[in-house]
């Protein structure tokens, strides 16, 4: 998915997958990845969260453009599974058997 993401960004593009709408989705995408692969996702994004923060607080959510929509929702896919790479090495939390997160309300953008 080439040209996914805003100029500047071109780095994200073979991750355009974790540009995931809703929470719920985030968090199974998490579940459902190995190791491997949410470093992989990591080791390419967080680089880039600095600047990426910086570019998306200078825009107005009611007229952000589709690029940068998949921006936002990559960068909260990188928060979902930071503690996965940061700290806990597996994608799961620890011992927590067969809970499961469940957002009633997802935030409008």
């Amino acid at each position: 998915m080439a040209g996914t993401f805003p100029e500047g960004f071109e780095a994200l593009d073979p991750f355009a997958d974790w540009a995931i709408p809703t929470e719920k989705a985030r968090y199974a995408k998490r579940i459902a990845s190995t190791m491997d692969e949410l470093d992989a996702f990591y080791e390419v994004a967080f680089p880039l969260l600095k600047s990426g923060a910086a570019r998306l607080r200078e825009i107005s959510m009611d007229d952000i453009s589709e690029p940068d929509k998949r921006l936002l929702w990559l960068f909260c896919s990188l928060v979902t599974v930071a503690f996965s790479v940061e700290a806990w090495r597996q994608p799961k939390v620890p011992d927590s058997g067969a809970s499961s997160i469940d957002a009633v309300l997802e935030p409008a953008v």
